[in-house]
């Protein structure tokens, strides 16, 4: 049996603090590296430092718990089944750094109910029997601390079209989130050790956001950050070399097309039309009207990274 924590009276920080001592189902699909909006680094920072979550909470985070009780109700509705509400957090009985905040349980089922909302654009993640892998890992996660043999996830797509399925529980996988939130959280978290930097979008924007506030102060840097700057700048190269090539090849095929607007292969079709695009000639608008516009220029602050090499070094 799982170990039970009653959440139904914590406030908010207790709530924050309480998952700080282990990992939640959002968090498998980051740990296995399936959630493009978050990575490791930032799940690490999160764990080590409780604020942080707070800091990268949204608006999308805060309508998809509004919400949650709508979806909640109309899968009662459309299922026929009953679901109520666990104000519990749970802990694996052998795992104990794994934790479940389940949205609803399924009456007279061993299962479980995941709510989600998502945007009219991640239809096409949904089709057929599709599951965005993050959610997947979320929920194989809960099954494997409740020990629950199969779980439903309801999903409202752009406010406006409803989603269900079942999802049977999945052993093997389960095993493998099992192995790979025990080496996350003993070798990173619990060791104080920073997963390896990853080459995301999500790492990038995390750390714009966690490294924002600038110390006028220059550093020495160590011999590890010579061998960065060399391979960076080997990748710099290659991907000089592979533009020009793209390019070529490019221009190879336009010669071969010459003034036909279309051509076609055993595998493909091929256009190349003229394209007309319109756009405001900003610098002429500034000589018209000058400072006018200034209360229509927004302003945003980010840090370039620049790297100049030292002469005779």
């Amino acid at each position: 049996m799982a170990e039970v924590l009653n959440t139904k009276d914590m406030t908010h920080e207790e709530w924050l603090k309480a998952r700080q001592s282990g990992i939640g189902g959002s968090d498998a699909g980051t740990i296995l590296g399936v959630n493009k909006w978050k990575s490791k680094t930032q799940l690490f920072f999160e764990k080590v430092n409780p604020e942080l979550k707070q800091q990268v909470d949204n608006e999308y985070i805060y309508w998809g718990n509004v919400l949650e009780d709508v979806v909640a109700k109309e899968f009662e509705v459309r299922t026929g089944k009953k679901v109520r509400k666990n104000n519990k957090m749970l802990r694996h009985p052998e795992h104990d750094f794994m934790l479940a905040n389940l949205d609803r349980v399924v009456v007279g089922e061993k299962a479980l109910l995941e709510c989600k909302t998502t945007s009219q654009y991640n239809i096409d993640q949904w089709k057929d029997d599709e599951i965005p892998a993050s959610y997947l890992c979320q929920i194989q996660h809960y099954m494997a601390v409740t020990g629950y043999e199969k779980a439903y996830i309801a999903v409202l797509c752009g406010g406006h079209q409803f989603i269900w399925k079942e999802v049977p529980r999945d052993d093997e996988l389960i095993e493998i989130i099992i192995n790979a939130e025990k080496d996350f959280w003993y070798n990173n978290v619990l060791a104080g050790v920073i997963p390896e930097i990853d080459g995301s979008d999500a790492t990038k924007d995390f750390l714009n956001q966690m490294y924002k506030d600038i110390d006028e102060t220059e550093i020495q840097l160590g011999d590890d950050v010579e061998t960065l700057l060399t391979a960076l700048d080997q990748v710099k190269q290659e991907e000089k070399q592979l533009k020009e090539l793209k390019t070529k090849y490019e221009n190879e095929i336009k010669h071969k097309l010459g003034n036909n607007i279309a051509g076609i292969t055993s595998g493909y079709q091929i256009t190349w039309k003229p394209q007309v695009r319109k756009t405001l000639d900003t610098k002429k608008i500034r000589e018209i009207y000058g400072e006018q516009l200034d209360p229509y220029y927004k302003e945003t602050e980010t840090r370039l990274l620049k790297i100049k090499q030292i002469k005779g070094a």
